[in-house]
C-alpha cells in the first residue's frame, strides 16, 4: 500500500485540513510557497510607496507600477510553461536566481536615487523575472494527492486553502508595505518581500520528494549516460544544450476547449474587486474617512477568508462550472447590495462579509476547471494563465473605475462591481457548453 493511501485510510476521522497536512511533504512545501508569495501582495504597492516618497509624484509611481505588473503578466504563463516541461526544481533554481537579483537592483537603484528612465527600466525587468509560486504549490497539491482516497474532495480543500492564504497575503502585504515604508524607510518594504522570496522559494525549489515529475520527458539525458556522476548531475541540470534539444513542444493549455472562456470570466471577475477598491476609497474620501479605509476594504477579504475554510470542508455535487455560475451569481447580488448600502459604511461592511463568502470558492473552482481542462503535464501553465487573466482584469478594472469616477461620482463607480461579475456568468455559461461538447 503507498504512503498517501495509508495516510489517507489511518486518517478518515480527520477533518479535511488535518488530512491535507498528514501528507508527506505538505506542510513544508504549503508553507514555504506561502513565504515566497509575498511580493505579489508588497512590491506593486512598494513601488509606488518609495517613488512618491523619493521623488513625490504620484503619476511616475503609479505608472512605473503598472509597467511592473503588466511585464510580469506577459511573461508569468511561459515560466509556467518551462516548470512543466523540465521539472520546478530545474528551471526555479536558476529563475528565482535570477529574480532576486534583479529585485535588489531595482531596491537598491530606488535607494541611491537613480535617474527615472533607468528606474522604469529596472522594474519593467524586475517584472520580466516574475513567475507564479501560487501555480507550483497548487500543482504540487494535485501531485501530492494522487492515488489518495477521496483525493478530488481533498484537491477542493486544497485548493480553497490556497486561495485563503492568497487572501491572508493580501491583506498582511499592504498592510506591512505601508508600515514599512512610513516607520522604516521609504525603501524597506521592497527589500522584505525580496528576502522572504528568497527564503520561501530556496526551501521550496529544495523540497525535490514532492516535486511533480515531468510526465513528457522532453530531454533525452539516458542517450548520453554512462553512469557516470557527470551524466547523474545532467538529469539535475537544466543547461541551454538542453532546451535547444528539447523535442516536440507539448500543446498550448488555450487550445484545449474551455480554457479560453474561463480566461475571460476572470479578467471580466477581477475587474470587479478594483472597481470595488477605487469607488468604495473615493467614497470613504467624500466623507473624510481615509483613515478606516483598510478596515472596510478588510472586511471583504475576511469572507472570503471565511468562504475558503468553509468551501474546502464541503462537498459540493456536480460540474465546477455550476457551482462558477452560482458563486458568480451570488456575488453579483451581493455587489447590488453594496450600491445600496455605500452611504452605511457598518451596513456595508456586514454586505461585504457576506459577499466575500464566494470569492475565494469562486478562485477556487476556476483552479479545479483548469485542472479538468488540462492534462497534467500541462497543470502548472494552466494554472498560471489564471493568474495572469486575473492580474489582467484587476489593472483594467481599476482603470475603468477611474474614468467613470473622474466622469462622475462613487455612486456610479460602484455600479460597476456587480456590472461587471454579471457580464462574467454568460462567459462561464460558455466555458461550460464547450467543456460539455468536449465531453
Amino acid at each position: 500500500m503507498s504512503t498517501t493511501r495509508a495516510v489517507s485510510k489511518s486518517s478518515a476521522a480527520h477533518s479535511p485540513y488535518q488530512r491535507l497536512f498528514m501528507l508527506p511533504g505538505a506542510k513544508a512545501f504549503c508553507l514555504s510557497g506561502a513565504v515566497a508569495r509575498l511580493p505579489i501582495s508588497m512590491m506593486s504597492l512598494g513601488i509606488v510607496l518609495a517613488l512618491n516618497h523619493l521623488y513625490d509624484n504620484w503619476t511616475i509611481a503609479g505608472t512605473m507600477s503598472a509597467a511592473y505588473v503588466l511585464a510580469m503578466s506577459c511573461v508569468t504563463p511561459f515560466y509556467a510553461r518551462a516548470f512543466d516541461r523540465f521539472g520546478q526544481a530545474r528551471v526555479g533554481r536558476l529563475a528565482l536566481a535570477v529574480q532576486i537579483v534583479a529585485m535588489l537592483a531595482f531596491a537598491f537603484a530606488a535607494l541611491v536615487r537613480v535617474p527615472i528612465p533607468l528606474l522604469f527600466a529596472l522594474a519593467i525587468i524586475m517584472g520580466l523575472t516574475q513567475f507564479s509560486f501560487g501555480a507550483l504549490v497548487r500543482t504540487r497539491w494535485s501531485y501530492a494527492l494522487r492515488g489518495v482516497e477521496d483525493g478530488e474532495q481533498l484537491l477542493n480543500t486544497a485548493y480553497a486553502m490556497e486561495a485563503a492564504i492568497d487572501e491572508i497575503v493580501f491583506i498582511l502585504g499592504p498592510i506591512l508595505a505601508a508600515w514599512l515604508a512610513t516607520s522604516v524607510h521609504p525603501v524597506s518594504q521592497l527589500f522584505v518581500p525580496t528576502v522572504a522570496c528568497g527564503i520561501g522559494g530556496t526551501i521550496f525549489f529544495s523540497l525535490k520528494s514532492t516535486q511533480p515529475p515531468v510526465i513528457v520527458e522532453q530531454v533525452s539525458v539516458a542517450a548520453h549516460d554512462d553512469g557516470s556522476p557527470a551524466a547523474s548531475e545532467d538529469a539535475d541540470q537544466l543547461t541551454l544544450r538542453q532546451l535547444k534539444r528539447s523535442g516536440a513542444k507539448p500543446k498550448s493549455v488555450l487550445r484545449y476547449a474551455g480554457v479560453l472562456p474561463l480566461l475571460a470570466v476572470f479578467i471580466v471577475f477581477n475587474m470587479s474587486f478594483t472597481s470595488f477598491d477605487v469607488s468604495i476609497t473615493a467614497t470613504m474620501k467624500s466623507m473624510g474617512l481615509e483613515p478606516f479605509l483598510g478596515l472596510q476594504l478588510a472586511m471583504f477579504a475576511v469572507g472570503s477568508c471565511i468562504g475558503a475554510l468553509v468551501f474546502g470542508s464541503c462537498q459540493l455535487k456536480g460540474s465546477h462550472w455550476a457551482h462558477m455560475v452560482m458563486f458568480l451569481s451570488l456575488l453579483t447580488v451581493g455587489y447590488v447590495f453594496f450600491r445600496l448600502s455605500m452611504d452605511n459604511l457598518i451596513l456595508l461592511g456586514v454586505f461585504e462579509i457576506l459577499a466575500g463568502l464566494t470569492v475565494s470558492p469562486t478562485f477556487a473552482t476556476g483552479n479545479l476547471i483548469v485542472k479538468d481542462l488540462v492534462p497534467a503535464e500541462s497543470l502548472t501553465e494552466g494554472l498560471s494563465w489564471v493568474t495572469t487573466a486575473g492580474t489582467v482584469g484587476t489593472s483594467i478594472g481599476s482603470s475603468v473605475a477611474g474614468i467613470v469616477l473622474d466622469a462622475s461620482n462613487p455612486h456610479v463607480g460602484m455600479m460597476l462591481p456587480f456590472i461587471f461579475t454579471l457580464a462574467s456568468v454568460p462567459l462561464a455559461l460558455a466555458g461550460w457548453a464547450l467543456a460539455k461538447r468536449r465531453g
